[in-house]
């Protein structure tokens, strides 16, 4: 985590005054300030549509009654791609436009189902047929029985009909 941090808020923010400042020498300033304010513009115009675009597959995956995954995954990137673009800065710029691009995020997509699937943990989901807290796949990669809703069985929390007779504990007695 630390390592992470560290290029985060150190080596990141020093990439970028190196490069405006190899742009600014380049085509001198003016031009640089208004190439990234140019460059903020068009990402959030970008973001606007292609978060739109996001959010009607959404909405057309819940009316088709499947779960979006793809969907809000992709969500989640058009709004880190679009907070890219509109940080000043050449080196984030480059990023999020790979991920403001739908060929380039479908890549990226697949990079980190592949990475954090393995990593996600689902609980409460017993219809799935996962355990509580349990990851995806079992130990030979497929769906783990768990406790959720099975033939004849009703789902978690639904109300149930039947009648009760009421036995003595036998534990209980003398």
């Amino acid at each position: 985590m630390l390592p992470l941090l560290l290029l985060l808020f150190i080596v990141v923010p020093i990439v970028e005054l190196y490069v405006i400042l190899q742009v600014g020498q380049a085509i001198g300033v003016i031009p640089t300030i208004a190439l990234l304010i140019a460059d903020s513009v068009l990402g959030s115009v970008l973001m606007r549509s292609q978060g739109r675009a996001a959010w009607r597959r959404f909405n057309a995956a819940l009316a088709d009654g499947r779960v979006p995954h793809r969907e809000v995954l992709d969500g989640v990137l058009v709004i880190f791609g679009g907070a890219l673009l509109l940080t000043p800065g050449f080196a984030t710029d480059v990023l999020g436009v790979l991920l403001l691009l739908p060929p380039t995020r479908a890549v990226i997509r697949g990079v980190l189902v592949r990475r954090l699937l393995p990593r996600m943990v689902v609980s409460g989901f017993g219809s799935l047929g996962r355990a509580p807290g349990r990851g995806f796949g079992g130990a030979a990669g497929g769906p783990r029985p768990g406790p959720g809703p099975g033939p004849g069985r009703p789902p978690r929390g639904a109300d149930v009909e039947g009648s009760a007779t009421e036995v003595d504990d036998p534990r209980r007695l003398p």
